[in-house]
């Protein structure tokens, strides 16, 4: 078994890694970089290394140091998190050739899953559902016009390395393609150093679902179900959940089938998730492949929520050459889970990254929500990293009792110091359109909905917070006698 792991990130993943090696007795290792001296992770840790300065090329994308300080602290492997190192070929074939454990797909499975190309030519082979397209050996922009003509607008120009829209052009018709062609290649090759292109027809508001896939060393390999996630803002996801509210059980078991053949047809181990366009409803819907990360993802939480299985650690244990946990029969869907992401963003100028110090910080805590934070009151949001600040995942029986507890939950959260996106969750989860299931990945983007997040002045906020704290000190100290039972005083009142 792995003795010690160190994690090659920051953040609420660290700390997540961290209590599932506590929990399998298992000893970590931080690494931090200046703007990170004191941050929670590092504290969370049983042994911390500095690896450099505050920009990520100079410490968490430098693998160099990070190998450096595996090697220091005797630490027998490594665990990326998301992010950073975690899809890097290069980085996972080092850790092998170093004798370190690198948990996470081989290396191989992990640069042909980074070619958007490489991957759509695997999923032909293996007979999974991809967008009508062409991936043109010619990457002259007028080999690149002539695919785009036989696969008719509207389209997409996508960068094969690309994520997140980088690299990706909307094409509507013919005189749109000669600007397209050189500014999709421009951004993809300042973004991934790869400026390779193709195209694919335009799936028309689809839905975006994910499958979670786990493969070990000894040809077992499962699907752990569904995530949607079609609420995103630019291509970068906000609220995503299980199950699907547009999947039926007859849908869900042929993704899963189609997911665990993409698996197996790359030589996948470990933890990754396909992801895949939905378009349509009911058992007949059509799913085309998208892209498959070959990681864990910020949204594995739900799954959890819903299977019961603890995904960092049958991250560990498979890492480690053991079997997986579970056979597909074992697994099952219980409930509903949804998790809101919580960003030091100003939504009112644009959704702006937002940098500073947290003055106060109070998270909910309710039965059924779970919230994986990486900052505490006090934490510096830096500018040089995602400006994410916690997970809220909220589980219920039913979705609609999983909305409430959800909306129940983000109302209870306070956050002082910098804007937060938290009054737009409140608004997106409330919604007419999230409620009843009726969301695509072109929702927020489009405007739909007139979304209207909260505003709520910061002094009252914080007048409010440190008069609830007080109120709740004083009843703690305070004999029992000094507050008398509202009920006595309700002569004739039944319950």
């Amino acid at each position: 078994m792995i003795r010690s792991v160190l994690v090659a990130n920051r953040g609420e993943i660290a700390i997540r890694i961290f209590r599932a090696c506590d929990e399998l007795g298992i000893a970590t290792v931080a690494v931090y970089s200046d703007a990170d001296a004191g941050a929670p992770h590092v504290l969370a840790a049983g042994h911390a290394v500095r690896i450099g300065p505050a920009p990520p090329a100079e410490s968490y994308l430098s693998a160099g140091r990070i190998l450096e300080a595996a090697r220091s602290t005797g630490a027998d492997a490594i665990h990326p998190g998301y992010g950073f190192l975690a899809e890097n070929a290069d980085f996972a074939a080092a850790c092998e050739s170093a004798g370190i454990t690198f948990i996470g797909p081989p290396s191989a499975a992990i640069a042909a899953m980074g070619s958007k190309i490489s991957a759509r030519r695997l999923m032909e082979r293996a007979g999974v559902p991809v967008v009508p397209g062409e991936t043109p050996a010619d990457q002259s922009d007028a080999s690149l016009e002539a695919a785009a003509r036989r696969a008719g607008f509207p389209l997409l120009i996508k960068a094969s390395a690309g994520g997140g829209g980088k690299g990706m052009r909307i094409v509507r018709g013919d005189d749109e393609l000669a600007a397209a062609i050189p500014g999709a290649r421009h951004e993809a090759k300042g973004a991934f150093g790869d400026g390779t292109l193709y195209v694919e027809r335009l799936v028309r508001r689809p839905r975006h679902v994910e499958v979670q896939v786990f493969a070990d060393a000894h040809g077992g390999a499962v699907h752990l179900f569904e995530r949607d996630c079609s609420v995103q803002r630019r291509h970068q996801k906000v609220i995503e959940e299980s199950p699907s509210p547009a999947v039926t059980p007859a849908l869900r078991a042929r993704m899963g089938e189609a997911s665990v053949a993409a698996a197996t047809a790359v030589g996948y181990r470990n933890a990754g998730t396909v992801e895949f366009l939905l378009e349509g409803v009911g058992d007949d819907a059509r799913f085309f492949f998208l892209e498959m990360n070959t990681r864990l993802q910020v949204e594995h939480p739900v799954t959890e929520a819903v299977t019961g299985a603890d995904l960092v650690q049958a991250q560990i244990r498979v890492a480690a050459g053991l079997r997986l946990p579970w056979a597909q029969t074992d697994l099952r869907q219980r409930g509903h889970a949804i998790e809101c992401r919580v960003y030091a963003e100003d939504p009112a100028a644009g959704y702006l990254p937002q940098a500073g110090r947290i003055l106060l910080y109070r998270q909910p805590e309710r039965p059924g929500v779970r919230v994986d934070a990486g900052v505490v009151e006090g934490s510096d949001v830096s500018v040089h990293y995602d400006p994410m600040m916690a997970k809220v995942i909220a589980h219920a029986e039913t979705r609609d009792a999983a909305i409430e507890r959800m909306l129940a939950a983000l109302s209870d959260f306070r956050i002082l110091g910098l804007p937060t996106n938290i009054g737009f969750l409140l608004a997106v989860v409330d919604s007419r359109a999230f409620r009843a299931g009726d969301v695509d990945t072109a929702y927020l983007d489009e405007g739909r909905g007139a979304l209207a997040a909260p505003s709520i002045p910061a002094a009252a906020l914080a007048a409010a917070v440190v008069h609830a704290d007080a109120c709740r000190a004083a009843a703690q100290s305070a004999p029992a006698e000094a507050f008398p039972d509202p009920w006595a005083s309700l002569a004739g009142w039944r319950g």
